[in-house]
């Protein structure tokens, strides 16, 4: 909220407590059917008058008390303090205003007749104009740590990606291109379609942290992963059984860059590497039935693992993939691992299309 407009809103919110005062201060009038409407409104202005301006400097003093950082006792022997400071002066400003404006003797009757009740109309307002302050101090407060937050999740996930990019180095470039060397002495045919398979998946991880644009279509990320599993074949060989089931209708919509791969990547990593024997990779993507979401879910055969042991070894891959979602869709994306020992892992997550 701009302070213009709190500000704005704090005058509108004494309207109606002008004219309930009005009413207060008139009641003999109004049973005797002697009620002057100008002059009810005219007197609980000026008795009123000086509150708001008084009150509104409460609102500095409730942030120097949150800059303080006051307990609730201290808050409480403060603002009592300043309850009573408030209508000693508030008074004493009502006092000066009738001796000039009327007599001292009307002045001081007044001031003698209406000092107790007023003073606790004093207190209560006080009581409500602090603690309105404070609450519309916490709400600015909780919001802009929402902000902060979401933007160190930002911040965190877009460092996770980088290192996600750059986490084809240590093991995959390594061993990609101790394949194709391998291969050039058997098949050189073999070897240079590796290679430019190999160059088209670097240019797409580098063209993707050029732009800085996060969204790719999902055939360009499918031919990401196709390319990939082309060079991890290299070294897998008959192990690596491949299950395709893409519906052609969901390849044109965007998905995040770099969100199917990882998670093939962590069931070649956890179900094909440490095995010997053959395996199955299947890969899905379609249209939910509402057509709203794509659907995608990666699934292998391999051995799986427990879910406490999926929490402790997360890999940056898969965590980073479901972090993203979550920050750049909310409630309305989904992520799930569904695993168990001896039965395999399967990620599923469901994309909200996006504005093509």
């Amino acid at each position: 909220m701009t302070m213009r407009r709190f500000w704005l809103l704090y005058a509108a919110g004494w309207v109606p407590l002008i004219l309930f005062y009005a009413a207060a201060t008139q009641g003999d009038a109004v049973f005797k059917g002697e009620l002057q409407i100008f002059d009810a409104l005219f007197g609980a202005a000026w008795s009123l008058g000086p509150a708001p301006l008084l009150l509104a400097l409460v609102w500095p003093f409730t942030g120097w008390l949150d800059k303080r950082r006051s307990g609730p006792i201290s808050a409480v022997m403060f603002h009592t303090a300043g309850a009573v400071l408030f209508v000693i002066t508030w008074h004493a400003i009502i006092f000066v205003i009738a001796t000039y404006a009327f007599s001292p003797e009307s002045a001081r009757r007044a001031a003698q007749s209406f000092f107790v009740w007023q003073a606790m109309w004093g207190l209560m307002m006080y009581a409500v104009v602090a603690g309105v302050f404070h609450a519309v101090r916490a709400v600015d407060a909780a919001r802009m740590q929402a902000i902060a937050t979401a933007q160190a999740e930002t911040l965190l996930t877009r460092s996770e990606l980088v290192a996600l990019r750059n986490k084809l180095n240590p093991h995959f470039l390594f061993n990609t291109l101790h394949s194709i060397i391998a291969l050039t002495r058997k098949d050189a045919k073999a070897a240079e379609t590796a290679l430019l398979k190999f160059s088209d998946m670097l240019r797409y991880v580098l063209e993707t942290e050029k732009s800085g644009v996060d969204m790719v279509k999902l055939a360009d990320e499918l031919q990401f992963v196709r390319d990939y599993l082309d060079l991890e074949a290299l070294r897998l060989g008959d192990r690596l059984s491949i299950d395709w089931q893409i519906d052609a209708a969901a390849e044109s919509h965007l998905v995040p860059a770099l969100s199917v791969q990882p998670l093939v990547e962590n069931s070649i990593k956890h179900a094909f590497n440490p095995r010997s024997q053959r395996g199955n990779l299947t890969i899905s993507a379609r249209l939910d039935v509402a057509g709203q979401q794509i659907d995608i879910a990666v699934t292998d055969d391999g051995p799986g693992c427990a879910e406490a042991t999926m929490s402790q070894s997360a890999g940056l891959g898969v965590r980073t993939v479901e972090r993203r979602l979550k920050l750049e869709y909310g409630d309305r994306a989904a992520f799930n691992i569904r695993t168990s020992p001896g039965a395999g892992f399967r990620v599923h997550m469901l994309i909200p299309l996006a504005a093509q």
